[in-house]
């Protein structure tokens, strides 16, 4: 493997051991001066665009070059099925071309035990419980699940409504007065504090929403209905279904059976 980039959280305990041995090319955004220069067969991105001129370079030109480029299905309008089956085929695609199958296989079996967990709690979960994913804040503005990423399937896996599955995007900013308009019943918090930013933190967040005037009087905001996890984990990867997992289980406070 010539190496990763864009460094901004920690690897997952189980995989730092054997993820400590690649090399870092940059701890940012890859440049395709620095891409080029690890001299890569085959190049994998969560995001397409990353694949920009001013990045890692379009795919064509890296094509041009020899070099096979590879994006997630989740984040890919037109694909068919939902988030998590989408994450899957990206599990298997990637799979075959690291001659992995079996690997694979077992990965994709086990991820898809926990979808199959978590929508069995959720048939004797009270539905019309109505949540809202808070991804990030930039600039005191939130950033949040809207209905074309793995949040929004989240909560239709687990039995419950998205507040934004009426925004056609992953991640649509939005004002706080529109997210207190939703009043949901539970609100979801990405935790990105190890990325550093201002507002990264679920900490953060929180304190900007009990000290918003229209946010403060939600009764999700002063009824504690709030469920954290880590920020990484609500965009796709081999991690997404950690989240989803937690989610589930947390929801088990708040929605009544029956």
């Amino acid at each position: 493997m010539a190496g990763t980039a864009n460094m901004k959280t920690k690897v997952d305990p189980r995989f730092t051991e054997e993820y400590g041995r690649i090399p870092v090319l940059s701890p940012k955004i890859l440049t395709s001066e620095q891409l080029r220069a690890a001299n890569p067969d085959f190049v994998v991105s969560a995001f397409s665009e990353l694949y920009t001129p001013d990045r890692a370079g379009t795919r064509e030109e890296l094509e041009a070059l020899g070099v096979r480029t590879f994006v997630s299905e989740v984040g890919c309008e037109g694909h068919g099925g939902s988030p998590f089956e989408r994450l899957f085929r990206d599990f298997e695609t990637l799979g075959a071309v690291l001659r992995e199958p079996d690997r694979t296989r077992e990965l994709v079996s086990d991820q898809r035990a926990v979808v199959e967990q978590v929508q069995a709690a959720a048939l004797g979960r009270r539905g019309g419980l109505r949540v809202a994913w808070v991804y990030s804040v930039f600039k005191g503005v939130p950033f949040v699940a809207g209905r074309n990423g793995l949040p929004s399937d989240m909560s239709r896996l687990a039995g419950v409504v998205n507040v934004f599955d009426d925004i056609d995007k992953q991640w649509p900013e939005v004002s706080w007065e529109t997210f207190a308009e939703r009043a949901p019943d539970v609100i979801v918090v990405g935790d990105l504090s190890e990325r550093g930013n201002p507002g990264d933190s679920a900490d953060e967040k929180l304190t900007m929403m009990r000290e918003h005037p229209a946010l403060s009087t939600l009764d999700a905001i002063r009824s504690d209905r709030i469920i954290r996890v880590p920020g990484i984990e609500m965009d796709p990867s081999v991690r997404s279904v950690n989240a989803l997992r937690t989610f589930s289980e947390e929801l088990e406070r708040f929605a009544p059976r029956g």
